[in-house]
């Protein structure tokens, strides 16, 4: 099927990769680098699978709402509250390779939509600057090889 939509409008419409397996919600958790905002929380960790086909892939997404936040009903709208503002914006510079995961909280149900474009968009500045001074510092420690 083809379309004669511009290349912008094809980007904004296709599918988020999600993160599917509780391991990998785990790796963002405890091994990534983790940007607080104050509509949610935003980890990212690399993708440590090399097994799985879709290592290479670009980045993926996880979404947690936890019972503390809100009930059901709300709980599934931020949840796709978040999952639109990140498929309108077209990933907003998130890197291939990496995967993240969005800790919702009870603001983002009533925030403006364009704040919580703002945040993420901020989030994957600040997350990509953190990760390269993270690799800056373990160049910078590893020995000379003679």
């Amino acid at each position: 099927m083809t379309t004669d939509a511009p290349a912008d409008l094809q980007k904004a419409n296709r599918k988020l990769a999600r993160l599917r397996r509780r391991r990998d919600f785990v790796r963002a958790s405890k091994t990534g680098v983790r940007f607080s905002a104050r509509l949610f929380t935003l980890q990212m960790a690399g993708q440590g699978d090399a097994e799985s086909p879709e290592s290479s892939a670009g980045a993926r997404f996880g979404f947690t709402v936890t019972k503390k936040v809100a009930g059901a009903v709300g709980r599934n709208r931020i949840r796709r509250r978040l999952k639109e503002a990140l498929r309108v914006s077209g990933d907003l510079g998130a890197r291939a390779g990496r995967d993240y995961v969005f800790v919702a909280r009870r603001e983002a149900l009533d925030a403006p939509f364009a704040d919580i474009v703002t945040q993420m968009s901020e989030g994957f500045a600040r997350l990509d600057e953190r990760h390269a001074a993270n690799q800056r510092r373990k160049r910078k420690d590893r020995p000379a090889e003679s």
